[in-house]
Formats: structure tokens, sequence, C-alpha cells
């Protein structure tokens, strides 16, 4: 029940942060460095919702403990624990798949508890 409501919530945010995307990456040669600043985050935020929305769309179980960190150089940053190796490939996988991601660096790890059930 709470993965559907995560799920749903995350997807309700990247529709709503859709329209977002076409204003930050439109150019304006007139803005100032205050602007260029502001573009470049919502770009960055935009980017992470796009990556937790399609971690939630893969169902991967863990995606509440999978943190995502996006910097002004499109490199996204994982963070956090997984259920499995598999879990941590696709969400790199995931993350490098997504528009404007120029590069992923991840600390992801195993869960602890799985790394005791498979011994």
């Amino acid at each position: 029940m709470k993965s559907e409501i995560l799920i749903k919530a995350v997807l309700a945010t990247a529709v709503l942060c859709g329209p977002m995307v076409a204003l930050a990456d439109a150019p304006d040669a007139d803005a100032r460095d205050v602007n260029q600043r502001s573009t470049v985050y919502v770009r960055d935020s935009v980017i992470t919702t796009k990556i937790k929305a399609r971690l939630a769309a893969e169902h991967l179980t863990s995606v509440a403990r999978i943190h995502v960190d996006t910097d002004a150089n499109g490199v996204v940053y994982l963070s956090g624990t997984a259920q499995s190796q598999d879990a941590i490939d696709t969400a790199i996988r995931l993350a490098r798949d997504t528009e404007h991601v120029r590069d992923v660096r991840s600390d992801l790890t195993v869960h602890e508890e799985n790394v005791h059930e498979g011994s």
C-alpha cells in the first residue's frame, strides 16, 4: 500500500514538473546570473525527479533507501542501500539512460540483511 502511494506521488510530481523541463532548457540571452543559477537548479531537480520516478516505475522495493542527487553539470550521485546487486545495476542503468544525465556515480551497497541471507 505504501509503495503504491509512493509511486503515485513520484509520478504525479514528475508530471507536474514536466513543464519546467521546457523552461529549464530554454536559453535566455538576457538572463542575469541569478536566473541562470535558478535555471540550473530547476534542471537538476527535474533530472533527480525523473530518475526517482523511473526507479519507482521499475518497482525496486528499496526505492525509499536509494538517494538521488544531481549536480549542476548533470552528474547524478546515487547513495544508500538496495536489496541486491541486480537492483543496484538497474538503478545505475536507469539513471544513465535518463535525458540530460552526463555521468552517474554510485555509492550504493547491498542491504546488510540480504548479504547475510545469501551466505
